[in-house]
């Protein structure tokens, strides 16, 4: 038996053709369904449809065998034994630095506010600046405004 842990939204969208080119369907029934565990065209193959941010949990704790998931998941958790096996060229996504107009980003100590604060501290290290992480779950295009005050 092998389970797909798929991503739900846009990556689910995007991937299912892609299965469905290597002969791996699944109904829209099956996805239109409440199931957990949706059967596909093959018998021996399962998929679970998932928040983005679970896929590689499941993954690693063995519930599935695979996922197709954001790399911008991976690399925020840094999952231990999780690895990208392909990038499949699909739902890609930008990192955006954004300032107010009249800000001083060439201060000592920057006020990042972000969801994704590993990313952010992996990447100011890399430009070797030093950062003050304030960490946002929503509404990203008001956080030039909070790291002002």
């Amino acid at each position: 038996m092998l389970t797909i842990a798929l991503s739900k939204g846009r990556i689910l969208k995007e991937t299912l053709p892609l299965f469905s080119n290597i002969g791996i369907e699944v109904s829209d029934e099956e996805l239109k369904s409440r199931k957990l565990i949706l059967d596909t065209n093959v018998a021996n193959v399962k998929v679970i449809v998932l928040r983005a941010t679970d896929v590689p949990v499941f993954v690693q704790h063995g519930v599935a065998d695979i996922g197709v998931s954001g790399k911008d998941v991976i690399e925020e958790k840094g999952y231990i034994g999780i690895y990208e096996l392909l990038d499949l060229q699909i739902s890609k996504c930008k990192m955006m630095v954004a300032a107010k107009s009249a800000s001083n980003i060439n201060k000592n100590l920057l006020k990042v506010a972000t969801k994704y604060p590993n990313t952010a501290k992996n990447y100011f290290n890399k430009i070797n600046r030093q950062i003050e992480i304030i960490k946002l779950y929503g509404s990203m295009e008001l956080a030039p405004v909070v790291v002002s005050l």
